[in-house]
């Protein structure tokens, strides 16, 4: 084992850090104040191949390893976690039109969503199936040489300013195996999208209801086979678990690393807070927590990235430690704060606000339990 950054992962994590730094970091509290999606960033994120990481290079993606996308997207969460976080949601978009797409849809939008030139917003969950994913009831019905999408999907990050969706829709019968995954202009005639959610955080991208009425789908937009579109979600939300926990370690190392100076700087009592041993030791356990959380994340990306059988357990294990770990850093860095750490003058409050959300997306921690107990009891199951 070499837990060591290699020559080009350590490039790619100072050119992440240097943007995060000075087009993330600088308007990340105005974004998150106003509720603005930063298009025009986004897009010279994806000038630098950070909308199309492990895209493969004949889509114009940078074909790097899920490992390598987890330490980019690490530095880019330290600058702003809410705009990262919809990073990766684009980055599984272009990532499965590129590898289950028709080479029409992948001509049609593949390169344009590589560069970021057009935004895309994933459609699995709905009103009533949450955590059931398999239980969705959104149709696609085959008409002549189209399918006819009808249904809604909400929670949707992006929706209503993007242009591209992979939405999830049935084609057979009850359960995962009649799914289907579809590509979808998102400006197509029967889509309406419904207000924007007034969030808690996460308020630099825009989440919406999406509505399909009668929507006409090109039959050669369909991902895969019929049948396919449950196998290639969770192959999805395998990535999307390392990425999210990722957004969580970035944010929480950003918060340390202010908790640190404000520790050095504060003086109560006459003395610094760094001289407090108890604070100390709480910051101690910080880092602690946060570094083992960070090797969890990347020892799972590298079982991801080798196709290893138990993949999905380690992203699920990595999935619920980062993201209870990093909500609790940052919950913790408020508190070194004292009143300061609650008000919006310091960016403490948003990382909490931010990170919150972590534990119930991308399936929420007791679905990650559930995952992970599974694979424990399950016949013949192996040490992991």
């Amino acid at each position: 084992m070499n837990f060591e950054l290699s020559e080009d992962q350590v490039a790619f994590s100072d050119m992440a850090r240097a943007f995060a730094q000075n087009e993330l970091e600088p308007h990340a509290a105005q974004w998150d104040a106003e509720s603005f999606f930063p298009v025009d960033v986004i897009r010279k994120a994806g000038e630098l191949g950070f909308c199309s990481l492990y895209a493969p290079e004949r889509v114009g993606g940078l074909g790097l390893s899920r490992l390598d996308a987890s330490i980019i997207f690490e530095q880019l969460s330290m600058g702003c976690t809410s705009t990262t976080a919809y990073l990766t949601i684009h980055n599984m978009v272009t990532w499965m039109l590129a590898d289950f797409g028709t080479p029409e849809a992948v001509e049609q939008w593949g390169e344009k969503l590589a560069t970021g030139e057009l935004l895309g917003s994933y459609c699995l969950t709905e009103p009533n199936s949450g955590s059931d994913a398999a239980s969705l009831k959104t149709t696609a019905k085959r008409d002549g040489d189209d399918y006819l999408l009808n249904g809604s999907k909400m929670f949707i990050s992006g929706a209503g300013s993007t242009d591209f969706l992979v939405v999830m829709a049935r084609t057979g019968g009850e359960g995962p195996g009649g799914v289907s995954a579809f590509a979808v202009d998102a400006k197509s005639s029967g889509i309406s999208y419904g207000r924007k959610e007034d969030k808690m955080g996460w308020n630099s991208q825009p989440t919406r209801m999406i509505t399909f009425e009668d929507v006409r789908v090109p039959a050669n937009h369909l991902l895969g086979n019929e049948g396919d579109g449950f196998k290639i979600a969770m192959k999805g939300l395998d990535g999307g678990r390392i990425n999210i926990a990722t957004c969580s370690i970035g944010t929480a190392q950003q918060a340390i690393n202010k908790a640190r100076e404000y520790m050095l700087e504060r003086k109560q009592f006459g003395k610094r807070l760094a001289d407090f041993q108890a604070l100390q030791f709480r910051l101690a356990d910080m880092v602690t927590e946060l570094v083992a959380a960070r090797q969890l994340v990347r020892m799972a990306a590298t079982k991801l990235d080798a196709g290893h059988p138990d993949a999905t357990a380690y992203c699920a294990m990595a999935k619920r430690f980062a993201t209870d770990v990093g909500f609790k850093v940052c919950d913790e860095a408020l508190q070194l704060y004292g009143g300061n750490g609650y008000i919006k003058e310091y960016p403490m409050e948003r990382y909490v606000r931010d990170t919150r959300v972590h534990r119930i997306l991308e399936g929420t921690n007791e679905i990650m339990r559930l995952i992970i107990s599974r694979r424990v009891l399950s016949d013949g199951a192996s040490e992991l």
